[in-house]
């Protein structure tokens, strides 16, 4: 799990720094190096950032779902089923009450 958890982070860092200036850069690079249009580079390089984009919000999903079951294995209930418990002790509570009066 916890090379998951640092996969997930690394693509996320990964997609965050590639800043606008980063991105213009690339695009001059590859104009220069692969001898393609501005707009070729700036197409190529929409297309790596939605790749960088997918794949943080698999990763993301992929080890929200890893943390799920983790918590589930452990034991550890969802906040969810907390609430739902707190709800059913306050009514519990109410009718304890009610049958003293």
């Amino acid at each position: 799990m916890t090379n998951l958890l640092e996969k997930t982070l690394l693509t996320a860092l990964g997609a965050a720094t590639l800043s606008q200036k980063k991105a213009e850069e690339f695009v001059q690079e590859l104009r220069h190096k692969f001898n393609v249009t501005e707009e070729e580079g700036k197409a190529l390089l929409g297309k790596v950032q939605d790749m960088a984009r997918q794949n943080q919000e698999r990763l993301e999903k992929l080890a929200h779902e890893e943390i799920a079951k983790a918590c589930e294995r452990m034991g550890v209930v969802t906040q969810e089923e907390f609430d739902k418990l707190k709800k059913k002790v306050a009514q519990l509570e109410k009718k304890l009450k009610e049958a003293k009066s």
